[in-house]
């Protein structure tokens, strides 16, 4: 089963198989169940709109981030929505390379390597990686004569062919920040208006649970761009201010504050959270071992311009530390990126923790088996929201899983588009406590029994009017 073209797919609350729906009408958003499928919560024949959709989705996603522990993991899914938002375009992703040398050989690898990690066909990151260990090999092999092997010509092709193709993508990254950053103002600030809604629909909790947990595949800085426009403050592993360097070591800083004239501990300061790119990002740079943030502003037309400075003018672009670019040694290559992942798994393996992922395709093996272990805990839930199931993974991944009860999917064009997702089904934090203050005042005056209509009635009756 997978969403196409108008059809939605939605698991919720007590269903016991996840629901297909087939849009009525091109230009509505207004669905019905295929012929002779069947759904507790949906009449034989009934039209399935918004409010009906609202009524199922939105309470049960508001009590599962009311969940102890919420981790949010946002893929290229996040990325792809607020840029055609803003621009009206499709963004480019990833296009595979060639390299001049060894072609063959890499095109090989890299397609043994997709099919073990049960993808159709590789892609750029799968290029690169197997390039950057052919060139490894081939840098430790001594080198040979003119009829051996390696050929010194083509290992240095090779090495300058990778470098070429991360220049290239560190460029394409940083050419959907700048067509965001240029779109017209209007659009560009409805945009942002939609990132910061989604983000504070997590971000925004109470001060005594704990901080969302925000995770994220992308490169590029849409979210920390939100994040600065909302006032959303991200605390990460970067230590300093003018060129924050990455600490290996995990402190749990926090924000804290004492309101004025209470005296005893201090309360969690709002509007925090913390962050983590696993696969890294377009500012971070590879310095003599150490990791640090440059600053990069968002849309710049190149990274180079910015590495002009003492003890950056020797950094190439297999420097930047994006995670196609493998290091040189075991060691290296698993750092920082084994620190990042071992954040991932500590934050959503936790007793009564709700893991949100968004535009995430499931093609990354290594977030897939934390996340499998994760819903062996039964107290767990995850909540899948994707605009499409075109590489078919969502579905074989939720087939494969024991506790279906701990999975929530929200998957289509509809359901997933960030407009429809941000203005009908993710929950308003900002108002929830207003909300339920409300709730409870209004059963204390007025009973449990009765609510603000039958009050009004009651009211004029008494004054010997009626309502027209």
């Amino acid at each position: 089963m997978m969403a196409q073209c108008g059809k939605q797919i939605l698991k919720s609350q007590d269903d016991n198989r996840p629901v297909e729906m087939v849009r009525t009408d091109p230009s509505k958003d207004t669905f019905q169940l295929p012929r002779n499928a069947t759904c507790s919560w949906v009449q034989h024949g009934g039209i399935i709109n918004t409010n009906l959709l609202r009524s199922r989705i939105e309470p049960w996603l508001s009590a599962l981030l009311q969940s102890e522990h919420v981790s949010l993991l946002v893929g290229s899914g996040l990325t792809h929505a607020v840029h055609g938002i803003g621009t009206g375009k499709e963004l480019h992703g990833m296009q595979c390379t060639e390299f001049g040398v060894f072609d063959d050989v890499i095109s090989s690898e890299v397609k043994r390597v997709a099919q073990k990690a049960e993808r159709s066909k590789g892609n750029f990151e799968d290029q690169i990686r197997v390039a950057n260990e052919l060139l490894r090999g081939l840098e430790i092999m001594p080198p040979k004569n003119q009829n051996g092997f390696p050929d010194p010509n083509e290992v240095q092709q090779l090495r300058k062919s990778i470098e070429e193709a991360l220049a290239l993508f560190a460029k394409s990254i940083l050419e959907g920040e700048q067509n965001l950053a240029l779109a017209c103002t209007e659009k560009r600030e409805r945009a942002f208006k939609y990132l910061i809604r989604f983000l504070m629909s997590f971000a925004n909790r109470s001060g005594t649970r704990e901080r969302l947990n925000l995770f994220t595949t992308n490169y590029d800085r849409y979210i920390e761009a939100g994040a600065d426009v909302a006032g959303l403050r991200l605390i990460d592993r970067f230590v300093g201010t003018l060129m924050p360097i990455f600490r290996a070591s995990r402190l749990d800083i926090d924000m804290h504050y004492n309101p004025p004239g209470i005296r005893g501990e201090p309360r969690y300061l709002e509007g925090v959270a913390h962050f983590t790119k696993l696969h890294g990002s377009i500012d971070w740079v590879d310095i003599d071992g150490a990791i640090r943030r440059i600053g990069l502003p968002f849309g710049a037309k190149s990274v180079k311009p910015y590495l002009n400075a003492p003890g950056l003018t020797d950094i190439t672009p297999r420097r930047l530390m994006i995670y196609p670019n493998a290091s040189k040694d075991r060691e290296t290559a698993s750092y920082p990126y084994v620190e990042l992942f071992r954040d991932f798994a500590a934050a959503i393996c936790r007793p009564n923790s709700t893991l949100v992922c968004y535009g995430y395709s499931f093609g990354d093996e290594h977030i897939n088996r934390v996340i499998e272990d994760m819903l062996t805990i039964p107290s767990t839930h995850l909540v899948i929201i994707s605009y499409d199931d075109h590489h078919d993974r969502i579905i074989p991944l939720y087939d494969k899983l024991s506790g279906h009860a701990q999975v929530t999917l929200m998957i289509g064009d509809h359901l997933a588009d960030l407009q429809s997702l941000v203005d009908y089904y993710l929950p308003k934090p900002s108002i929830d406590i207003a909300t339920i203050r409300m709730t409870e005042l209004l059963k204390a005056r007025l009973g449990p029994g009765k609510d603000t209509n039958d009050t009004r009635k009651s009211d004029l009756a008494s004054e010997g009017k009626s309502e027209l």
